[in-house]
């Protein structure tokens, strides 16, 4: 499934979706502790920011001149609504391009959309964007491979390099392991937070 196709299934859903994370605190914990991390609060991206809400007011609190990026038009329509002085923007990670460097990156639950051939190549995107001392934290699931499961009367695909080869790719872009934990344990879902350090 491509991401268009994906950004044209949360367009179907993206006022439920609202209205389902609007007093929601899933993540909270683990944003914070990504913040905690940072060095410099300066410049954040949200990669998969969706209808925006928790994550990004988090990132408000704590003074980050925020970027925010996703496929879905409607769901940035209703981000736009709420946030009005965040830059927001319709693009797919994947193509994605910019010259700008952040000292945080956020893709929570977002990159387990991408197609399983375009994980490294955004892993190493992202790597590319950190400020030095910058900080990344995302999701990925603890699986290889591929699937579709069924949420809110439609089917969404899923894909993961597995923890493994996540770990070698950031590795291999230098990055250091900050944290990395199966925080829904015996669901698949990881997240880990990575720092990139100055190059020696």
């Amino acid at each position: 499934m491509t991401p268009i196709e994906t950004a044209q299934k949360y367009n179907k859903i993206s006022d439920t979706y609202q209205k389902d994370l609007k007093e929601s605190d899933y993540g909270l914990r683990q944003i914070k502790q990504a913040i905690s991390f940072t060095k410099n609060k300066k410049k954040a991206l949200d990669v998969g920011c969706g209808v925006g809400g928790r994550i990004i007011n988090e990132l408000l609190n704590s003074n980050f001149d925020i970027k925010g990026i996703d496929v879905s038009v409607s769901m940035l329509d209703l981000a736009k609504q709420s946030h009005e002085n965040v830059s927001f923007e319709n693009a797919d990670i994947c193509t994605w391009q910019s010259d700008e460097r952040f000292d945080l990156i956020v893709a929570w639950d977002s990159l387990f959309h991408l197609p399983l051939g375009a994980h490294k190549n955004v892993i190493n995107k992202l790597s590319n964007f950190l400020e030095e001392d910058g900080i990344l934290i995302y999701t990925f699931g603890d699986d290889i491979g591929e699937h579709v499961s069924s949420w809110h009367d439609d089917t969404f695909y899923y894909s993961s390099i597995g923890i493994n080869e996540n770990i070698k790719t950031l590795i291999d872009n230098s990055l250091k392991i900050m944290h990395l934990e199966l925080d829904q344990y015996p669901q698949r879902h990881v997240y880990t937070i990575v720092k990139k350090e100055k190059n020696i």
